[in-house]
C-alpha cells in the first residue's frame, strides 16, 4: 500500500502552505496526502475555563476546510485526516513513520508560534526516520523547475542525502546544485594574501573528489543536470545563500542519539532558521 504525505496542521498559514506544498508533491508521487492535528497539552487550571470540546470542534473543522480546499483545486487527489490522540511531539512522530513524508509549516527566525521554532517542530525534525520537510508560508508556491539544492561532504558522502535530492530533481525535472563548502583554516584570516593561495591549493583536489561523488548519481539519473559547486565558507552561510535561486533545500541530520536527543546540526539549523524556501532533512546514520 503506497504510504500517504502526512501534514501537521496548527491553524497558522505556514501549516496552510505546508498543505498546499505536501498536495503538490503527492500528485507527482501518485500517493494522497493525510492531514492531522495534535493538540498541546492544556493545563487542568486552564482547561476547567474551556467550554467542553471547543479544541476539537475548531480542529475538526479545520482539517475538514483544509482537506476541501485541496481535494477542490486538485480533483482526484486523496486527503484523509486525524485528530492524534497523543500531544503533538508523540502523535507527529508515531503518524511520520507511517508516511513517506512528514510535512510541517515554518517560521522565519524569531517567531515562537507554529510547528517549528517551538521545540515541538525541532524536537520532531531531530527524531523522525522519515524525511520532514519544512515549508515557509509563501514558499509553496515557487516555480518547481528552480534547481533542488543539497549540501554535503565529499568526506563524508551520505547517499541518503544525495538520493532524495537526486530523486526530487528528477521527480521535478528540475536541476540539482550540489554544494560543497570547504571552511578555511583558522590561520588563514591573518593575512589576506595566504586565502588566495589555500583556495587554489584546494579547489582542484575538492573539485574532482566532488566529480567522483556525483558519477555514479548523474549515471542513475541521466535525465538530471547536477551542478557541483565547490566553495569556501560556512556551510550553513553558503547553503542559504544558494537557497535564494532555488525550490527546495535538502540537509542531513545524523540518527546517533545522545542523552540530550538527536540533535539537529548547524547547517541543518542554518538552512531552517534562514531559508526562504522549503527545506528537508534527511536523516542518515
Amino acid at each position: 500500500m503506497t504510504r500517504s504525505i502526512v501534514v501537521g496542521l496548527d491553524g497558522t498559514e505556514q501549516a496552510k502552505a505546508a498543505a498546499e506544498w505536501a498536495a503538490e508533491e503527492a500528485l507527482l508521487r501518485g500517493t494522497g496526502v493525510h492531514l492531522v492535528y495534535a493538540r498541546e497539552p492544556v493545563p487542568e487550571s486552564v482547561l476547567s475555563f474551556m467550554p467542553r470540546g471547543s479544541d476539537e470542534t475548531w480542529a475538526e473543522e479545520m482539517l475538514s476546510r483544509t482537506a476541501a480546499r485541496l481535494r477542490e483545486r486538485r480533483p482526484g487527489l486523496s486527503v484523509t485526516t486525524r485528530m492524534l490522540p497523543a500531544g503533538p511531539v508523540p502523535g507527529l512522530v508515531a503518524a511520520a513513520e507511517e508516511s513517506e513524508l512528514l510535512v510541517l509549516g515554518s517560521r522565519a527566525l524569531g517567531s515562537v508560534a507554529g510547528y517549528l521554532l517551538g521545540s515541538v517542530g525541532l524536537t520532531v525534525a531531530g527524531a523522525v526516520e522519515r524525511p520532514v520537510v519544512l515549508v515557509r508560508a509563501g514558499s509553496g508556491a515557487s516555480d518547481p523547475r528552480r534547481p533542488v539544492v543539497v549540501g554535503t561532504d565529499v568526506r563524508q558522502p551520505v547517499d541518503a542525502v544525495l538520493g532524495f535530492a537526486f530523486e526530487e530533481a528528477a521527480r521535478h525535472d528540475s536541476q540539482i546544485h550540489v554544494v560543497y563548502a570547504e571552511q578555511l583554516p583558522l590561520f588563514a584570516g591573518l593575512g589576506p594574501a595566504m586565502v588566495p593561495d589555500i583556495r587554489l591549493a584546494l579547489a582542484p583536489e575538492i573539485e574532482r573528489s566532488l566529480e567522483e561523488l556525483l558519477e555514479p548519481w548523474r549515471a542513475k539519473y541521466p535525465d538530471v543536470e547536477a551542478v557541483d559547486r565547490v566553495v569556501v565558507g560556512s556551510a550553513g552561510l553558503k547553503l542559504v545563500e544558494a537557497a535564494g535561486d532555488a525550490a527546495l533545500v535538502v540537509v542531513g541530520r545524523r540518527t546517533r542519539h545522545s542523552a540530550l536527543g538527536a540533535p539537529i546540526g548547524s547547517v541543518a539549523h542554518a538552512a531552517l532558521h534562514h531559508s526562504p524556501v522549503p527545506v528537508a532533512v534527511v536523516a542518515h546514520a
